[in-house]
């Protein structure tokens, strides 16, 4: 398989040449006011009726076509990643997810410089013999439910950071660690009953009460979850008996050699002190997120902090022979190790630059979504409730956020919903479903590439593992959306 950027590049060169195949097109803003538990909210969404094509002064088509090169902070083909590398805020993709990534990977990267985690794990390997695959389903469960009560995604890639040498030294490998991490909290972002920034959302947009159809949801969310833990669990127990039938050997090869290399096992007040750093940092991170809505820039600075916490520990209690300087070495060996996953990061945000992106401005993404809605108001009943679920699915790889996808394409789903005679409830299932699991696969998805980057997995590795799963969860997914359909799910 080609290399991740390799790949990245020639869709960013399928994009050009979308740009000269069709015109932009726009949509009028509207706002609309919706309730989340008895507060009311409100949100910049499309006019569905108001799509135009943008025409030149002799009413021409316009072709927002994009070339090799652009100057003044445009948009070509060979400043696709620079410009993707520096686009958004704080607050999201690219620069906010790059950023947050690097500041995590050093933090982490002294916790791990003490040596506490390496010989944590290997007292817990001692102490749980026997017990090992208890871990998995465990840790799927946890991460799912993460998903699905506050939209965990991006915060997995930390625990990927710790979970990985586990998983490896327990014979398992690191498409494991991104199975109960990462994809575990897009099945339960994906079958939510209550995430924020999905599910309560998409039903403000689409008028009807947020937080309705919760028993369903929670039905199909214990149903994910459990496929989810059984096929991992299968694969897991394959490369326990047969390591080399791994699709990560070459990231697991890392975790080999550190393995190889921890010197005897020991255990202080020092250690325990850091692990109670790392685990209090946890739970402040899980409940600032619950209750304050935290996102990158607040949950940045609390692991920054538990990283500067773990080195003066290290120092004080001498762990494997700390210095103040060993801080700032292990801070930025961990930072440049998510250099590679950032530039992906970079790449991918850049595709949807070339596309149009999120902006007002006429856009071939308009147009391709304007097409699809008028494709799938002619279709009969239950053709166009699954249609909505895989037009949610594709358009799910130009835009990964869970609100930005709502607030593009619930405006438009919900009245098409009424014509197609689907309930606006099956309408908002559709996008959870195909919005939330094929980010388990689209290389434009931020977190994923940033979790596959710490376990050193090739996207195109991961795409040979994960084919097979992520056929299932569509097969399954239409038959529910076809199912709660003609249930008449309301």
């Amino acid at each position: 398989m080609p290399d991740t950027l390799v790949l990245i590049f020639f869709i960013g060169v399928l994009a050009v040449l979308l740009t000269y195949l069709i015109p932009a097109g726009s949509f009028d803003s509207q706002t609309i006011s919706y309730l989340v538990d008895g507060v009311e909210k409100t949100r910049e969404t499309i006019d569905p009726s108001s799509f135009a094509y943008a025409t030149d002064k002799s009413g021409e088509l316009v072709y927002n076509t994009v070339g090799l090169f652009e100057s003044g902070g445009g948009i070509g083909l060979m400043n696709f990643i620079f410009e993707g590398l520096v686009s958004g805020d704080k607050w999201g993709s690219a620069v906010g997810v790059i950023m947050f990534m690097l500041v995590i990977g050093g933090a982490f990267g002294v916790v791990m410089r003490t040596g506490t985690i390496d010989n944590g794990i290997l007292r817990l390997i001692d102490k749980t013999k026997g017990s090992e695959a208890l871990f998995i389903p465990v840790l799927f469960l946890l991460f799912s439910l993460g998903g699905a009560v506050f939209g965990m995604g991006e915060e997995a890639v930390a625990f990927a950071i710790i979970i990985a040498p586990l998983m490896v030294r327990l014979g398992y490998d690191g498409i494991t660690t991104v199975m109960v991490t990462y994809v575990a909290t897009q099945i339960g972002f994906a079958t939510s009953w209550m995430n924020p920034f999905s599910v309560a959302v998409a039903q403000g947009i689409a008028g009807i009460p947020v937080l309705s159809g919760a028993g369903l949801r929670m039905g199909i969310w214990v149903f994910f979850t459990l496929i989810g833990i059984g096929f991992t669990l299968l694969y897991a127990s394959r490369i326990k008996k047969n390591p080399s039938a791994s699709f990560s050997l070459k990231g697991d090869a890392h975790f080999k050699k550190q393995s190889l290399e921890s010197k005897a096992s020991r255990w202080g007040l020092g250690d325990t002190l850091v692990l109670l750093t790392v685990a209090a940092t946890t739970i402040w991170v899980v409940w600032g997120v619950v209750v304050h809505a935290w996102y990158l820039p607040e949950i940045a600075s609390q692991f920054f902090t538990m990283g500067i916490v773990a080195g003066i520990l290290g120092v004080i209690f001498r762990l494997n022979a700390m210095t103040a300087n060993d801080i700032a070495a292990a801070f930025k060996e961990g930072a440049g190790i998510m250099l590679a996953p950032a530039l992906l990061v970079g790449a991918a945000k850049g595709v949807l630059l070339i596309l149009g992106g999120d902006s007002a401005e006429p856009s071939v993404l308009n147009s391709i979504l304007n097409s699809a809605g008028g494709a799938i108001s002619g279709l009969p009943e239950v053709v166009a409730a699954w249609f909505m679920y895989l037009f949610q699915s594709v358009f799910n790889f130009f835009v990964t956020s869970g609100s930005g996808q709502a607030a593009l394409t619930m405006p438009l789903m919900a009245p098409l919903a009424d014509i197609a005679g689907v309930t606006r409830q099956v309408a908002v299932l559709a996008f959870q479903l195909g919005d939330g699991l094929t980010n388990i696969i689209v290389p434009t998805s931020a977190s994923l590439m940033a979790t596959l980057g710490v376990c050193r997995i090739d996207w195109g590795d991961w795409a040979r593992f994960c084919w097979r799963f992520i056929l299932l969860l569509f097969v399954l997914s239409s038959v529910i959306v076809v199912g709660a359909h003609l249930a008449g799910f309301a």
